[in-house]
């Protein structure tokens, strides 16, 4: 392997393990400081106009900046966010417009970061020769060993140490993940097809947009990536943090992201062992209905351990779904737009994320963890209803297919 690409695909496991960390640790610690289920999803939902502003105009900028410097400058913001939080905490105390504050800061290196590691993928693939699809695959290997590696760091620490100091290994790896990024050449993120110097910003974004409603098969992927955030959100956002701190075990939160990433690993395997020989529509359905499984048993909070084979199901199941659709992404996106074709997709998941959480922790408010599990879990079925009712994914076995052609 390429040793630029494999910097590029470490540069993405290191991003994502501090992700994995975070994603357990921070709705505790915040829950921990604050007291209230609410309070989590007030942190969540603060950040979600910002985010959202911020990925829309991200995609202008990584359509027009070399996007390499971009992913760079991105994970430096992410890490500078994430490591003030203990700061804050030593020096003047935590409460919740401290988390709110400093997720706002943390949104303009969330966001774009993610977007500029996608974008990245096919030059990546194009200037070290190495297949598309393996990248792609190796790629999504990697984000299940880090979602697998993520929350089970995160449950140790959290046994190892108090508060908020956790939060310090995530912004040691957004900081490695930016060294390994800046090690890749200048010309990977070079955008040959810029787009017109006079144009607006906003003629830019409705270009992207553009792109998407033409295609019927990238508004539905949207629709079902928006799902995805809104349920995983709100399930492990607060569904999870507050059913396991009810029956005073946190430390089991870690390990049952650990199981969804263990799922994930699975079904990245399973993908790459026979992928090659099925459809991509039926990878793509076996998905979708073990997706939606895996979030019912999750949603039911039976027990631990049906919460643990639900994370597991719906992992085997994401990672074949995630395999397929980063395939057709990275082939039907105009280079000139791809920037901002995923960061307004990628800009709604923050939205959606918080979303979810706000919604479950209503419920959970009002209700019960029970409720709020399957409330969450409701949106996805009727986005997953819409998007097949339109045929979005008919189609999809053509390799060849453009979204020009569509």
């Amino acid at each position: 392997m390429p040793l630029i690409a494999l910097a590029y695909l470490i540069s993405h496991f290191m991003s994502l393990l501090g992700n994995g960390i975070a994603a357990v640790a921070l709705p505790l610690i915040v829950l921990q400081t604050t007291g209230s289920p609410l309070s989590v999803g007030a942190v969540s939902t603060a950040t979600a106009v910002p985010a959202l502003l911020v990925g829309l105009f991200a995609g202008v900028v990584l359509d027009r900046v070399n996007r390499r410097t971009c992913s760079v400058l991105a994970d430096v913001v992410s890490a500078a966010s994430v490591a003030a939080i203990p700061l804050v905490e030593l020096l003047w105390g935590l409460n919740l417009w401290w988390f709110v504050a400093l997720a706002i800061v943390g949104s303009f290196g969330d966001v774009p970061g993610m977007t500029a590691r996608e974008v990245l993928v096919p030059a990546v693939a194009r200037h070290t020769g190495m297949p598309l699809e393996r990248l792609v695959g190796l790629r999504q290997s990697l984000t299940s060993m880090a979602l697998v590696i993520g929350p089970a760091v995160a449950g140790t620490l959290l046994t190892l140490f108090e508060g908020s100091t956790v939060l310090l290994v995530t912004a040691a790896t957004s900081a490695v993940a930016a060294l390994l990024t800046l090690a890749m050449p200048h010309r990977f993120g070079r955008i040959d097809d810029l787009p017109e110097r006079r144009t607006s910003v906003w003629a830019q974004l409705a270009a992207g947009a553009a792109v998407v409603r033409r295609s019927r098969f990238l508004a539905g992927m949207a629709g079902l990536t928006v799902g995805l955030a809104v349920v995983v959100g709100g399930l492990q956002g607060l569904v999870l943090p507050l059913y396991f701190s009810v029956i005073s075990r946190p430390d089991l939160l870690g390990f049952v992201l650990t199981a969804l990433a263990a799922g994930m690993l699975v079904g990245a395997g399973l993908y790459a062992a026979v992928g090659a020989r099925m459809s991509r529509r039926s990878c793509m359905y076996a998905g979708l209905i073990g997706t939606t499984a895996g979030f019912v048993l999750i949603a039911t909070l039976a027990s631990p351990v049906v919460v643990f084979a639900g994370a597991a199901l719906a992992g085997v199941a994401n990672a074949l779904l995630g395999a397929v659709t980063g395939v057709l992404q990275a082939e039907r996106v105009p280079e000139a737009v791809r920037g901002r074709v995923l960061s307004l997709q990628n800009a709604f998941l923050q939205v959606a994320a918080p979303a979810g959480i706000a919604l479950a922790g209503a419920v959970a408010e009002w209700g019960s963890p029970v409720a709020a599990g399957f409330a969450v879990t409701a949106v996805w079925l009727v986005l997953l209803v819409a998007v097949v009712a339109s045929r979005a994914l008919a189609g999809v076995e053509s390799k060849e297919q453009t979204v020009a052609q569509q």
